[in-house]
């Protein structure tokens, strides 16, 4: 049974020092505007790299033979708005510098067709302080609106710095 007490509203969280982060481990950040994933879109990302599968690319081809009779987007593509979504879902005032740092855990239980609509509900499952900064893991759920079960789930890396003490 779903949680009904999930928001079903864009929203986010601001924090003001990274270190205010800690006390929201276990809790959702925010849930961001829909996106609606184009076949410009897709297309796009076939170019950058270089995956022009049929699938993908190919709308009569797709409606032809692909179980979902459209093209679907790429997952790289779906699981590459994890940046995108967590800066709309959060702000940490004396962050000066934020990077990628990895992911866990990545899985696409549900195609994502060209035209849908996509949204990001992101929550903290970790936080551990750094010199200067922290270290902290995001579950990113990419959402399908009007589906059931997301496009993708992630554990996303993130690292945060602040100013150096001196």
């Amino acid at each position: 049974m779903p949680d009904q007490t999930l928001k079903t509203t864009a929203y986010s969280t601001s924090f003001k020092k990274l270190s205010d982060m800690k006390a929201w481990v276990g809790k959702e950040l925010g849930l961001t505007d829909w996106v609606t994933i184009t076949q410009e879109r897709i297309d796009a990302f076939a170019a950058a790299t270089e995956d022009h599968q049929w699938i993908h690319v190919d709308p009569e081809k797709s409606k032809l033979h692909s179980p979902y009779k459209k093209t679907v987007a790429h997952g790289f593509l779906i699981l590459s708005f994890a940046s995108k979504f967590s800066y709309d879902c959060y702000s940490i005032d004396d962050v000066v510098m934020g990077v990628n740092y990895g992911l866990n855990k990545v899985r696409f239980p549900n195609a994502t067709v060209s035209g849908a609509q996509l949204r990001g509900r992101i929550s903290l499952l970790s936080y551990d302080e750094k010199p200067d900064g922290a270290r902290f893991i995001l579950k990113v759920v990419f959402e399908i609106k009007g589906e059931e079960k997301p496009a993708c789930v992630a554990e996303f890396i993130g690292q945060a710095y602040t100013a150096p003490n001196k």
